[in-house]
């Protein structure tokens, strides 16, 4: 889970997931070049929403031809819950 989040563009995705769930990989594309000029492959995209996926970050619906993708935030509470922060 910390490699996937190691990188700023899956951070990007993520943050653009949590502002609008259940967005298939050209909206995300297009959200991401207009939004933070990310400007990667729709493969790149794709690389980096299986990475994601793999870490239990995303999971994924598949609707006809048209998969969409969900943030997963378990995985991160899971972190918080173990290691607590003192405020």
């Amino acid at each position: 889970m910390f490699k996937a989040l190691a990188d700023p563009t899956r951070r990007v995705i993520l943050d653009e997931l949590t502002e609008r769930d259940g967005q298939t990989l050209f909206e995300l594309c297009t959200r991401l070049a207009m939004k933070h000029e990310v400007t990667s492959s729709r493969q790149a995209i794709s690389q980096h929403l299986d990475v994601l996926e793999g870490a239990g970050l995303v999971t994924t619906r598949r609707d006809g031809r048209y998969k969409f993708h969900y943030i997963d935030t378990g995985p991160l509470r899971a972190i918080a819950q173990r290691w607590p922060v003192q405020t």
